[in-house]
């Protein structure tokens, strides 16, 4: 049996996702190590695992994108976050190595200079990937803008030209700080940041091909596991039965965005279309929104959601992986209202597939809320076949096989 050791940025939206596949290499006989945010250690030893905090100054820099005004901006401050975390990272890293006595590393994607330190370890180790993958190809419109899928020679030449533009500015803002870190480590300097997306030994994309766009091949270490759904078991509210009404659940991002529109305009509309809206605020003070709130809603700063997804007609969120995915598990359809990061594309995914709605914040209010809503619930047969083909991936007990061919 090894020593395997998960290494995440301080983001519950990346713990999570592996945590499932983390528990079933431990039930096989393991030993399982993780290093995440300082908050979640009471969970992770009370789920029997061995866990310490990253380091305080890592969890210390903020993703702070959502003060950028422009999608260019977002991504900017994104970089240069990941960028100063990555210096920490590397010792970070190097030291839970050492007192673990790991065998096997599975690292974050966002994690650069964690990445960089299990390369020149010299140990097998594994990139996990909880959001759609930047890696270009011709008939993939680029990471970032949100494009919508073409298959033709106009759609080919844009996705190259403007994916030449937008990886000519991630490479300026990503490429000093990876390879002034590369440079320390004795490691070769990267040509471009897709590079990173070639030098682990296995990849594990937590989402289902049915979802991402169709492509004529991908790497051979690219593992798909299915979305990661683990979650604390929870026993669905009491309150929940107290109504008849089809149910609306509504989410804002636990990364503070500028997301909080999504639930004003849903508790607005929504009850009065008949459904009773559950409404989570996460980074908002639910308090702030208290006024709007009426006989047929609930809102919460958190709550576990799968109680309420799996009886839900219909998911209303900001395009986090996380949710989209834990939506569309349980067959609903979804309201993507994208706001930055990677759920433009998302958004996109959602709409091509045909398991829900995109709406854009510029377009937010509630009369197109309901529009939305009344199109997503239209392509209920789409989530359904969604649900089918995640739960034939494999999920967990796939991203543990993964992770064994490493040993």
């Amino acid at each position: 049996m090894a020593s395997i050791l998960f290494y995440t940025s301080p983001a519950k939206g990346h713990l999570f996702p592996i945590l499932g596949a983390a528990l079933e290499l431990h039930r096989r006989g393991h030993q399982i190590h993780i290093r995440t945010l300082a908050s979640e250690m009471e969970l992770l030893h009370s789920l029997g695992l061995h866990a310490e905090p990253i380091s305080p100054e890592i969890e210390a820099r903020e993703l702070d994108d959502w003060k950028a005004d422009s999608q260019i901006g977002a991504v900017s401050l994104a970089m240069k976050t990941f960028a100063d975390r990555a210096v920490l990272e590397v010792p970070d890293l190097q030291a839970a190595i050492q007192q673990t006595g790991a065998d096997v590393l599975v690292i974050d994607t966002n994690t650069w200079g964690a990445q960089a330190a299990a390369e020149a370890s010299g140990l097998p180790w594994a990139v996990f990937q909880p959001y759609f993958t930047f890696l270009p190809a011709p008939e993939v419109p680029p990471f970032g803008p949100g494009l919508p899928y073409t298959n033709g020679i106009v759609g080919r030449l844009r996705n190259t030209l403007v994916g030449k533009m937008i990886f000519s500015k991630m490479n300026g803002l990503s490429l000093p700080s990876i390879n002034a870190i590369r440079k320390e480590l004795h490691l070769d300097a990267f040509d471009s940041f897709v590079d990173m997306i070639a030098r682990p030994r296995r990849f594990l994309y937590y989402t289902v091909k049915e979802l991402d766009y169709p492509r004529k091949s991908w790497p051979d270490h690219f593992r798909f596991v299915g979305p990661g759904l683990w979650a604390p078991q929870a026993q669905a509210p009491d309150w929940l039965d107290e109504t008849d009404r089809p149910l609306a659940l509504v989410t804002c991002s636990t990364e503070r965005q500028s997301d909080r529109p999504i639930v004003e305009a849903a508790l607005k509309s929504l009850p009065d279309d008949g459904f009773f809206v559950v409404a989570t605020s996460a980074a908002y003070d639910p308090g702030e929104m208290a006024e709007m709130a009426g006989p047929h809603t609930r809102l919460e700063q958190f709550l576990p959601h799968d109680p309420v997804a799996e009886r839900a007609a219909v998911v209303i969120c900001h395009g986090g992986m996380g949710i989209t995915q834990r939506a569309l598990s349980h067959g609903v359809p979804v309201v993507v209202i994208p706001f930055g990061r990677d759920q433009l594309d998302v958004a996109r995914r959602v709409e091509h597939a045909g398991v829900g709605a995109r709406l854009m914040p510029k377009q937010l209010n509630p009369e197109t809320l309901r529009r939305a809503v009344q199109q997503a619930l239209l392509l209920r047969n789409g989530a359904e076949r969604m649900a089918a083909a995640m739960a034939e991936t494999g999920g967990d007990n796939r991203a543990a096989d993964c992770i064994e061919e490493l040993l």
